[in-house]
């Protein structure tokens, strides 16, 4: 059940993530052919625009943390031996879930501020930015479920596979 729910969730990510990108680009070629052929913008595109790489951002990072791809500060990992290493990666899993949680529920905050006092003509702008705390809601869970025993990202903390170590400079 844990892993049809994460199927479910990935694919939604992805669907969002790259419709948000195609879009963001579509728009981008509009302005700039509007711009540079018409001599004239829309102001609400750059608005949207914004709100998109938002998008893409978040719902990427959802991606590539489930895949065990995401940053990591990990300075002193060198120093642990792959057991300790083993011991340690669901503890840390469990307190990025935990302060991508605390993010989400300030950007909730912040988000019901901005949409209280937003005048009536810019709502719609207000609305889009609700992508920020369910992007940390959504980085949460991830995280959360990853840190779970039996999780399917089950991958060793430093390891690298060929093609990584051959595509890094």
């Amino acid at each position: 059940m844990l892993h049809a729910f994460k199927r479910r969730l990935l694919q939604l990510e992805m669907v969002v993530a790259s419709s948000s990108l195609m879009l963001l680009l579509l728009l981008m070629l509009i302005q700039i052919i509007a711009r540079n052929v018409f001599e004239t913008g829309f102001p609400l595109l750059d608005v949207i625009s914004r709100h998109l790489v938002l998008f893409v951002i978040f719902f990427g990072a959802g991606l590539v943390t489930e895949q065990s791809r995401h940053i990591k500060i990990d300075v002193l990992a060198n120093l642990l031996s792959p057991q300790q290493q083993a011991l340690l990666m669901r503890p840390l899993l469990a307190l990025g879930g935990m302060l991508c949680a605390t993010l989400a529920w300030y950007a909730g905050l912040f988000w019901l501020d901005e949409w209280q006092y937003a005048p009536v003509n810019e709502r719609w702008a207000a609305a889009l930015a609700i992508v920020i705390p369910i992007g940390f809601s959504v980085l949460a869970l991830h995280f959360l479920l990853l840190s779970l025993p039996g999780s399917q990202a089950e991958i060793e903390p430093n390891s690298m596979t060929d093609s990584d170590e051959a595509k890094s400079p």
